[in-house]
């Protein structure tokens, strides 16, 4: 393990010249988790922060997790969309400038997402990232706007998906360097394929993905300076 474990020093210089940065969303590019902030709008929040708590401790799989609290939540669109505009999920201090000198550079920028397509291409919208670089669950509705499932063919359903659309990106546009950054573990399994994982814990600190990234943060301003330096 440890041979193979990037340094510090070595993940900078990948984060330095990466030709894509991908970015977690849920407690990363912004400060809550979609999906709890779904469940409270919808009046279930207790019984679903609880299997949330439950999906991060792994003792499920992913797709179980979300279909499991997607159940209890049952959202029709109009309660998502009424979501987005009384409560817009809230961007961390820091991601638009870093995306904005990410953009600067020509690198390119993506979110990929446990959570929810129309709620994370809000998130890119103000982050002016195209949404076909967004990679995310999507919910599904009835005509009359019920709750219809979700869509499990996304590799974003699966556990480890995170890796595969890294995979994915590298076969569609020859990346040769791909940086991870996020709070969880999802997004440390992601690395490799991703050449680098970074570490975010500007919203929550969980001990394992501290533990185990070569490079954390709590701000993005450090990932900006990083930058600066060339």
């Amino acid at each position: 393990q440890s041979s193979t474990m990037t340094t510090m020093q070595e993940t900078k210089e990948l984060f330095r010249r990466a030709d894509a940065v991908c970015f977690d969303v849920d407690s990363t590019v912004i400060r809550e988790e979609g999906i709890d902030e779904l469940a409270k709008f919808c009046g279930v929040g207790d019984a679903v922060r609880e299997m949330t708590r439950k999906a991060m401790g792994g003792s499920m799989t992913f797709k179980k997790a979300l279909t499991e609290r997607l159940s209890i939540i049952r959202c029709s669109r109009e309660q998502v969309n009424k979501l987005i505009t009384d409560h817009p999920p809230q961007l961390t201090p820091g991601i638009k400038e870093l995306v904005d000198r990410l953009h600067k550079r020509n690198i390119k920028v993506f979110l990929i997402s446990g959570g929810f397509r129309c709620i994370v291409e809000h998130v890119a919208s103000q982050l002016n990232i195209p949404l076909h670089h967004v990679y995310a669950n999507r919910l599904k509705f009835y005509f009359n706007g019920e709750y219809a499932g979700f869509d499990e063919t996304q590799p974003t359903a699966e556990s480890g998906g995170k890796g595969k659309v890294i995979s994915m990106l590298k076969e569609q546009y020859g990346f040769e360097t791909v940086v991870m950054i996020g709070d969880g573990a999802t997004d440390l399994e992601a690395c490799p394929p991703a050449n680098a994982f970074i570490g975010f814990g500007g919203n929550v600190v969980r001990a394992q993905v501290k533990e185990r990234s070569s490079w954390y943060v709590t701000s993005f301003d450090e990932l900006l300076k990083e930058l600066e330096k060339i």
